[in-house]
């Protein structure tokens, strides 16, 4: 009986082995300027493009975040694949250098990696045997290590949970889903809005004088009391909030709840959804956020999710398939018109216009803005795009408002997708479609190390600002540009940590209100207090220099020779 076990077991293994595919990428390469910079950029590519360090790889699992700027793929030999943004040691090399070609985390090599998870500056891995590594930015805990004496950790730690399933990371929290028994699921991190799930948001205030608002982070993983009675399978974790879904099919969210993410309080919502679209409401007078896991009425009796549902969670919207294989969102799903305050079946899915019977969804990951979804034997992107990352090809529209089949793909089997921040990757099986396949392009990028060398070929390879070592070139013309670029470095260096990776507009657009607010407060336009509000009026003044300095300074500027010296009269 154990031999035919055992030959049940090689089976399923083979299964498993069969079900990995081809990497394809597509979006922005430029990882040092995503969500920085506006505009074109160079790199982008704009159709599915085959990654030369993993042609031929068979790749089980890929992993982005919806504010990631960094990217994680896993083989079926259980190796583990990072590259892109680095400035925070999320990549596990070691060191904060950005990587454009996959490498594999060479720390991670005697584990056998089958899970992942990206937040906009960490990464979190699940193993075989049910530990979980993390390495990455961990001011706020996210890392799960139990500490945050180290506020960055280049290389992988361990978090301290245990017989780990799977991972999912917002912007700077993770959720763990563990198979113990009364604490399927964890939490560490941020808990400013609530995202947690543990009924607070730790706030406290910094200044006894002022008011100054601070949370304090949770770096030990810690299980949701609420969700002690039932079993988790299924987590998505967006921006600052999070979508769950039990072992009945109940669906679950918690955390910021603007434009309508959490969609709670549903059952009087059909009577108030007109009144809460007008007023942005959440079935109340305000936007609220949840604290605590709340379940999503919609979803129950009829309509609960099968085991087979696929859910996802974007910057500022969520959704998930539910009785039938119908695709239902909620949240801002546009940059313009209504929020959906409650879930609503995203009919363009399901029209002839598509297909004659509809989709059979079997995977789907949401970006900042962008959605990718594997169906039948078509894979369907929409969203608002800026650098190729729906994969349209470079005759094809740039965004899509509805959903649209990547033409290119028509007719590959998609086993998985994942969308970061201005870029997808799909896996695609190769059965009977190696042929075109090998037609695609292929990206290079820079190998590790050519940061500092500009590259020969400017269409092959996305051209990068060299490192400030190089300022010393002979040009001069070079060197002044190099210059500007440093100093330009600097500044986004001195930008607070949690909102430097999206720009202005996308920081508003994922959180809804400023990071760094002050409740009661007033807003001044350069500087804190009611200095800075009597300095924007009147007389214009140096950084750091008194206004007396200043003063003194223009009195005896007449009165003074070369070199300060004084002049005699």
């Amino acid at each position: 009986m154990s031999a035919v076990e055992a030959e049940k077991k090689g089976e399923e293994e083979d299964k498993k082995v069969e079900k990995a595919g081809e990497l394809l990428f597509c979006g922005a390469t430029c990882w040092d300027a995503i969500g920085r910079k506006k505009g074109p950029m160079e790199g982008n590519l704009v159709s599915p493009t085959l990654l030369r360090p993993l042609v031929g790889v068979d790749i089980r699992f890929v992993a982005a975040g919806c504010v990631s700027c960094h990217c994680v793929a896993l083989d079926v030999e259980g190796r583990c694949y990072t590259w892109g943004r680095n400035e925070k040691g999320q990549l596990g090399h070691g060191d904060k250098i950005q990587r454009d070609r996959p490498t594999i985390v060479s720390e991670l090599s005697k584990y056998k990696i089958v899970r992942a998870g990206a937040g906009r500056s960490h990464t979190v891995v699940v193993t075989e045997d049910g530990q979980s590594l993390s390495f990455g930015w961990n001011k706020h805990g996210q890392l799960g290590s139990g500490s945050v004496r180290n506020e960055i950790e280049a290389s992988p730690v361990r978090c301290l949970v245990s017989e780990v399933t799977t991972t999912a990371c917002g912007a700077e929290f993770t959720v763990w889903l563990s198979s113990v028994e009364g604490a399927s699921i964890l939490t560490a991190g941020l808990p400013q809005y609530g995202q947690l799930g543990h009924g607070t948001d730790n706030e406290y205030n910094t200044k006894d004088s002022s008011v100054r608002l601070a949370y304090e982070a949770q770096p030990r993983p810690r299980a949701i009391a609420s969700l002690s009675g039932e079993t988790i399978v299924k987590v998505a974790c967006g921006t600052n909030h999070t979508v769950a879904v039990d072992s009945n099919g109940y669906v679950y969210t918690w955390g910021f709840g603007g434009y309508g993410r959490l969609v709670l309080a549903l059952s009087f919502v059909m009577f108030l959804h007109c009144q809460a679209i007008l007023d942005g409401l959440l079935g109340h007078r305000e936007q609220k956020d949840e604290w605590v896991p709340r379940r999503v009425d919609v979803f129950q009796r009829h309509n609960i999710l099968p085991p087979n549902a696929v859910i996802s969670a974007g910057s500022v919207n969520s959704a998930c398939t539910a009785g039938g294989g119908q695709l239902y969102m909620w949240g801002k799903l546009k940059n313009t018109g209504d929020d959906w305050m409650y879930p609503k079946p995203l009919m363009d899915l399901s029209f002839a216009s598509l297909s004659d019977s509809g989709w059979n969804l079997r995977c789907m990951d949401s970006g900042n803005m962008h959605h990718f979804v594997g169906a039948d034997n078509s894979c369907i992107s929409w969203g608002h795009a800026q650098h190729g990352e729906l994969g349209y090809g470079p005759n094809g529209q740039k965004s899509s408002s509805v959903p649209k089949k990547v033409d290119i793909l028509e007719g590959m089997h998609v086993l998985s997708v994942a969308c970061g921040l201005g870029f997808s990757m799909v896996v695609v099986d190769r059965t009977n479609v190696a042929d075109r396949l090998d037609q695609l392009d292929v990206y290079d990028g820079k190998t590790f190390g050519e940061g500092s060398e500009e590259p020969e070929n400017q269409t092959a390879v996305v051209k990068k600002a060299s490192k400030r070592g190089a300022a010393k070139a002979s040009d001069d013309n070079l060197k002044k540009w190099k210059k500007a670029k440093e100093s330009s470095d600097d500044e986004d260096e001195d930008e607070d940590d949690g909102a430097d990776d999206i720009s202005d507009d996308s920081d508003e657009l994922a959180n809804g209100r400023s990071q760094n607010k002050k409740r009661g407060g007033k807003v001044s336009g350069g500087g804190r207090g009611k200095g800075a509000q009597k300095a924007s009026s009147g007389e214009k003044r140096g950084r750091g220099r008194p206004p007396s300095a200043n003063k003194s300074s223009r009195a005896t500027e007449g009165r003074t020779g070369k070199r300060g010296r004084p002049r005699k009269l």
